[in-house]
């Protein structure tokens, strides 16, 4: 969740620093600090709050040197104050060290430290890193093998870096919890995400779990955990630093929503052939799931709702399937064999729960299948094998794009799980595939033509919002609720329309307004009867729906047109609508709406 960012090379490098960690805001954090070294010695700035306080502080230009690290931190450990913000030091003040993730023996460690006389000054967990590198000094070790020391004791998961006086060289490794490397011209850069350096190179480097790297100005080396020399390819990123900018739009997530055609165009590129109704997945031809009776999808967040439309689809065509938020799978596993099929599905390919999840059964026969969107991620080479959504970076913390091509992305992979399992199709008319080769054109006439901003404020100041749905819609509903509750901070809660009446109905009143989705399908008529509930109750109701759905349209109070498509993928366009209502109202409400208040977009301890 938090945010490290590396700069080594000529020339000073507090402006790169405080550049990466304001590419890195997106990711949440509650403090910020960055320390450099230079001509005397280790110096280090750290504030708590957000950034504009620690660039008010940088501002004297007092703070130089051409090698530093930089850290926003989301509090774990201690709450957010000067004293626990990052970078942390040793006693002597002489090494600095940022950290992501979670130590989980730091109060041994610390306990131990203590009582051989070193000074602890914070709260946090990082903190015991610099005095464990301080240990191997004092007992004459160099810079680099006091820090791969210190590392083998940790227990958890971490990225680090951390500078010593006197060395000109910045040392970095990770277990669990990501960590790239940038090769720019004559400049290198360690980061917890691309966006932290793009402005500077496209040259990537993806270092793996154990990976020790030394970088300097002249160059890096990589070694493995037996400190051998090993080589990471260098990757060339396809994407550009305006796609990481607003683009004129007032937040990432406006513009992020309005990037949904071009990113499901990229989506569904060459994998959808609607003339010969036929998917094309590259590594997995057709065959490849034969021997798979069972699908495990395992998520968080939002991603869990695009498992659980998965789900929906694959159970609808004949195939076992069940979803499971990962945090809870990784602790207390189904049952699963050789003919199961897990597929993890994370936005950013480095949720904790997520890797818990799927190294929970490693060492079994279970066959594992990370869908994401980051290549090189920690879940693509944990998993047998990978399905990327390929929608481009998202910067809002509020999953938008995302979870519209991850379940295309499903819808897609399902396809090919049904033929493999069943024998059969999803649609054997065809519709379905030109459902999904629509999907782009659909979803921007919804944009050009949306009402969603002028319904958003009509329902401002309610006491709750529900969403409500049946089937595939059921996820979605789930999904309109969790944007509107994460960038408005107003209650608003999800439900299967069936479950209306054993409970929820108790909380209906004239002041909340219910959200109905349809998807123009045999569900609409049980949907529509749930709706005359909630209306007998005083509760106005907006129907997100298409014109088939006619009786629900003439219905309702307030209508969220969509385009009519086919019924398992109607979700997907109901899901933007819903993503509009909430951008409006928080717009409203002046909210934060790319940082909503303790949450990140990549959560990396469990």
């Amino acid at each position: 969740m938090c945010g490290i960012t590396v700069r080594v090379g000529d020339g000073d490098a507090v402006a790169e620093l405080l550049g990466g960690l304001e590419n890195l805001e997106y990711r949440g954090y509650d403090s910020a600090g960055i320390a450099l070294q230079n001509d005397v010695g280790v110096s280090i700035v750290k504030r708590e709050g957000r950034l504009d306080h620690l660039r008010e502080e940088l501002d004297s230009g007092s703070l130089h040197g051409s090698i530093g690290i930089g850290h926003t931190r989301w509090s774990t450990h201690g709450p957010p104050t000067d004293e626990n913000a990052h970078p942390h030091t040793d006693c002597t003040g002489e090494i600095a060290v940022v950290h992501n993730g979670i130590i989980e023996n730091y109060r041994e460690l610390r306990e131990e430290l203590q009582a051989d006389g070193h000074v602890f000054t914070s709260e946090t967990d990082t903190e015991v890193i610099p005095h464990l590198i301080e240990s191997g000094r004092e007992e004459g070790l160099s810079p680099e093998r006091a820090f791969r020391r210190a590392v083998d004791v940790l227990e958890g998961s971490y990225a680090i870096a951390a500078i010593v006086d006197g060395t000109d060289a910045v040392f970095a490794t990770r277990q669990g919890s990501p960590l790239v490397l940038g090769r720019g011209a004559q400049k290198y850069f360690l980061a917890s995400d691309i966006p932290a350096f793009l402005e500077h190179t496209d040259e990537v480097v993806y270092l793996k779990d154990g990976d020790v790297v030394r970088v300097e100005t002249e160059g890096y080396t990589v070694t493995n955990v037996d400190g051998e020399v090993v080589t990471r390819e260098v990757e060339r990123v396809d994407w550009s630093p305006e796609d990481v900018g607003k683009a004129g739009y007032d937040h990432y997530m406006l513009k992020e929503i309005h990037e949904q055609p071009t990113a499901l165009r990229q989506t569904v590129r060459g994998r959808v052939d609607s003339l010969s109704n036929d998917v094309d997945l590259e590594a997995f031809p057709p065959g490849t799931f034969s021997g798979i009776d069972r699908i495990h999808l395992v998520a968080m967040g939002t991603s869990t709702h695009a498992a659980m439309y998965a789900e929906s689809l694959l159970t609808e065509n004949g195939v076992d399937a069940g979803s499971y938020l990962a945090g809870e799978y990784a602790t207390a596993p189904p049952p699963a064999g050789p003919c199961t099929l897990v597929i993890a599905v994370s936005q950013s390919g480095e949720t904790a729960d997520t890797l818990a999840a799927v190294r929970s059964i490693q060492g079994t026969d279970v066959r594992t299948l990370a869908v994401t969107n980051v290549v090189g991620s920690s879940l693509t080479r944990e998993c047998d094998g990978s399905v990327f959504i390929r929608a481009g970076p998202e910067i809002g913390v509020a999953a938008t794009k995302t979870f519209s091509s991850q379940v295309l992305t499903l819808s897609v992979l399902a396809e090919r799980l049904v033929r493999d399992i069943t024998g059969h199709s999803i649609e054997n008319t065809g519709s379905f595939f030109e459902a999904l080769s629509r999907m782009p054109g659909d979803v921007q006439r919804l944009l050009d033509d949306s009402s969603a901003r002028s319904l958003a404020e009509k329902y401002l100041g309610s006491d709750a919002y529900f969403f409500i749905g049946r089937n595939s819609c059921y996820p979605v509903a789930l999904e309109g609720a969790l944007k509107f509750k994460e960038i408005t901070y107003e209650h608003a809660e999800g439900f299967a329309a069936s479950e209306l009446k054993h409970g929820p109905l108790a909380l209906v009143t004239s002041e909340t307004p219910v959200f109905a989705i349809f998807s123009g399908g045999d569900d609409d008529t049980k949907t529509l009867s749930n709706v005359k509930e909630v209306q007998a109750r005083g509760a106005p109701v907006v129907a997100v729906a298409s014109n088939s759905s006619r009786e629900a349209i003439e219905q309702a109070d307030d209508v969220l047109l969509i385009p009519d498509t086919h019924p398992v993928l109607s979700g997907v366009l109901a899901n933007v609508q819903l993503q509009l209502v909430a951008y409006h109202a928080a717009n409203e409400l002046g909210r934060a709406i790319d940082k909503p208040r303790n949450l990140a977009k990549s959560v990396t301890v469990e």
